[in-house]
Formats: C-alpha cells, structure tokens, sequence
C-alpha cells in the first residue's frame, strides 16, 4: 500500500530522480557533506578510496550523490562517473589556499569534459568558518565561473561540518534542475 501510494504522489507532484556527482580534491569535505545530507549527521571519515553512493531526497526530488575519492591517483577515474549525469557538486577547500589553482584546473577538465556539458554545476565553497577561508566570491573567480557564461552554476558558502550552507546549495539545484528539464531559465544569480 506505501509504495502505491509514493507512486501516486510522486506522479501528481513530480517526484524526479537525479544524478549528481560530487568531485574535488581530497580533504575538501565531500563525504561529510554526503552523510550529512543523507543521515543529518557528521560521521568520522577517512579518505574515500572508491566513491560512495547514496540518495539524498531534498523537497520532491531524489538525489543519487556518488562521492568520488579526490586523491591525485584517482582523478583520472572520474570521467567514468559522467555519464548521464543531471549535476556535479565540487567541493572547495576554502582554507587549502596552496592547492586552489591544483583545484580550479581539475574543476576545468570536469565541466569541459563533453558528457559534463549539460550538467548544472553547484560548487559548495568549504570550511568557511575557518580562518583566512577563502570568500564564495574569491572561490567563485578562482574557479573561473564568470567566464562560464552558457552554463548553469551557483557557489554556495558551507560549513559541511555544521550543515551550513548545504540545503540552500541543494535549493538551488532542485530548482535549476527542474527548469532545465522544464526547458525554462532559471532566476538570476544574486
């Protein structure tokens, strides 16, 4: 009777599933975001060799999140994770100011790959209350956002320990998700 029911409301209200995959270097916070979006709790991590999966529901859309190890030997695995892929998630280390370029060149060959072409780009810039962060602003420009101007993209500030920042990120990407498949342009960027 449950799943009769799910089924019924997602079919009047829209339930959609998603794909996103959440890159970035090692230690920028991708698994802390994961399981705190998905259990709503900070677990103990240690680097993720692989990738983790889990979904992720935010209002009527289901996220299927693959976090995918960031160390400098698994890189080069990530384009196997492109395909058919709604969103990317990229994960800044705002307080690695000695790796941000190493980070920005990564982000590039993601969004240039052309599977990633069509992908709606959330960039959750991390560890904000950390001292001489790096801004969403800095982040933005250090990530050459500005210059992505036929892409759908958003910088949002976080603090995945604390859950800051992670819902209005996921906020932003329903709604953008929802008006790319609607094949409408979504509100501007504040």
């Amino acid at each position: 009777m449950g799943n009769t029911f799910r089924k019924l409301f997602d079919g009047l209200f829209g339930s959609r599933e998603m794909r996103v995959v959440m890159l970035g270097l090692d230690a920028a916070g991708k698994t802390t975001i994961l399981y705190k979006l998905h259990i709503g709790e900070v677990l103990s991590t240690v680097p993720t060799i692989g990738f983790n999966v889990e979904k992720v529901q935010y209002k009527n859309v289901v996220f299927t999140v693959w976090d995918v190890g960031g160390q400098e030997k698994l890189r080069p695995l990530w384009r196997h994770y492109f395909n058919n892929t709604d969103a990317l998630i990229y994960v800044v280390d705002c307080c690695d100011r000695e790796r941000v370029g190493r980070a920005a060149s990564e982000f590039k060959q993601i969004v240039e790959d052309p599977l990633m072409r069509h992908s709606a780009i959330l960039v959750f810039a991390n560890k904000q209350d950390l001292k001489d962060a790096l801004s969403p602003a800095e982040t933005c420009e250090a990530m050459g956002l500005p210059q992505m101007k036929a892409r759908k993209w958003h910088v949002q500030g976080a603090i995945a320990t604390r859950g800051e920042g992670l819902y209005e990120g996921l906020d932003w990407l329903s709604t953008t998700l929802k008006q790319m498949n609607r094949g409408t342009t979504p509100a501007p960027k504040k």
